[in-house]
């Protein structure tokens, strides 16, 4: 027997208006951090945001400060595997619901942990990359993470501490005491490196094909549905604004406030974990 989601309370009005915003068709989803909370992986901006406790490793860090990048895959190494264990929940499941029914025009997320495929969904475009690769600074070659992984665990036997806290990017909270005993490893390619996680960290630009292949499925869309992201950066804000420019509806389903909620159409202040599922249920059987 099929359990309905609980109903949250002064909401109902604004599903059915979501409901509708989607059964015309072509929407387009955006999605962010918060869609991945009930997976047990954080967000950095909400209630319990890791910003609030945790600076997020920056682009100029890695790249120009070699201790900082040892100390960011020395808590990696420990915090990957947190994220390899996260596994799609309801939210993703509807998400890959509604594309199945054929609602969906695409799917862009924030999101660097993999979970909207792995949910069903097909033909995501990851704005920010994916945890699941990494790339060579110095050449180039694009690897497999599970690959690194297993390469890692050669050369650190014995480096297991606990993790007292995991982060969206898969970066572990570990004690400074304990870093120095970590061993990196070089590039297979090209023998040197340095390693990055195929993901764009803060101060970093997203590739402009990549945006411009956003800015056009945007432009294609029969409406913006934004889920879980609270629109702070501009790399997803950018997105609302053009879909608000060129008079294409915008929805967004967020708990708490967004930067975007002036240009949205229909507004729902609810977990994912339940609109998602009953909007599956409603318009895709």
């Amino acid at each position: 027997m099929t359990v309905a989601p609980p109903a949250v309370p002064g909401t109902g009005a604004a599903l059915d208006a979501l409901a509708d915003l989607v059964s015309d068709g072509d929407a387009l989803v955006l999605s962010g951090a918060g869609l991945s909370t009930d997976s047990g992986i954080p967000d950095y901006r909400g209630a319990t945001g890791s910003l609030r406790r945790h600076t997020p490793m920056t682009y100029q860090t890695f790249t120009r400060d070699p201790r900082g990048r040892h100390r960011y895959w020395a808590r990696s190494f420990v915090g990957w595997r947190q994220m390899r264990a996260a596994r799609p929940n309801d939210g993703h499941r509807g998400v890959a619901s509604l594309q199945g029914a054929g609602l969906l025009s695409g799917v862009i997320t924030q999101n660097v942990d993999g979970l909207h495929q792995a949910g069903g969904a097909r033909d995501v475009v990851e704005l920010h990359g994916g945890l699941d690769r990494t790339v060579c600074l110095g050449c180039g070659d694009v690897a497999d993470r599970a690959a690194l992984d297993e390469r890692l665990h050669e050369a650190n036997p014995h480096f297991g501490p606990r993790v007292e806290e995991i982060n969206p990017d898969g970066d572990a909270e570990l004690p400074d005491e304990v870093l120095d005993g970590f061993v990196m490893v070089d590039c297979l390619a090209c023998g040197a490196g340095p390693l990055k996680p195929d993901v764009v960290f803060f101060g970093e630009t997203v590739p402009r094909d990549r945006v411009d292949a956003c800015f056009a499925l945007v432009e294609e869309a029969g409406s913006l549905v934004v889920l879980g992201s609270s629109l702070t950066v501009m790399s997803g804000y950018r997105f609302v604004l053009r879909a608000a420019k060129l008079g294409i509806p915008v929805g967004i389903v967020n708990v708490g406030p967004t930067r975007g909620d002036a240009k949205a159409d229909v507004r729902v202040d609810a977990p994912l974990g339940v609109v998602l599922p009953e909007l599956a249920a409603r318009l895709a059987g």
